[in-house]
């Protein structure tokens, strides 16, 4: 930046002095505007059991021919049952959570949910995010 170097800062600690004390309050004063109404815009979550697929990783797999999906190290062998896409491509996501379970989704269908190291949990017709 610029501005640090005219005003001969050199080191982290009085660059973050300057960023607090003088830009950010000149900053503010030329570009900040008064909101449209008073209170706050956020709303409540109302149906908290969606933020853990929402704040979860997602990654997109294809299914192998042996119905598996390779995720990392782990192998995830698809269950079979009659959801279980049986053409060549077929892409499905692969969530990990906080906990470091993963669960594959085709679609709005969650179709397995694994432990950490790739062993089936369960199976289950939940939809997912």
């Amino acid at each position: 930046m610029k501005e640090l170097a005219c005003a001969g800062i050199t080191d982290m600690e009085a660059a973050n002095a300057y960023l607090r004390d003088q830009y950010l309050p000149a900053f503010n004063a030329e570009f900040m505007k008064p909101a449209r109404e008073a209170g706050s815009a956020f709303v409540a979550c109302q149906d908290t059991g969606v933020l853990e697929d929402i704040l979860c990783e997602h990654h997109v797999r294809v299914v192998g021919l042996d119905n598996c999906v390779r995720f990392e190290r782990c192998i995830l062998q698809i269950p079979a049952d009659r959801h279980r896409c049986h053409c060549m491509k077929v892409k499905v996501k692969v969530l990990r959570y906080a906990s470091g379970e993963l669960a594959i989704c085709h679609g709005p269908r969650e179709l397995a949910r694994y432990d950490a190291t790739g062993q089936l949990l369960h199976t289950n017709m939940k939809a997912a995010a």
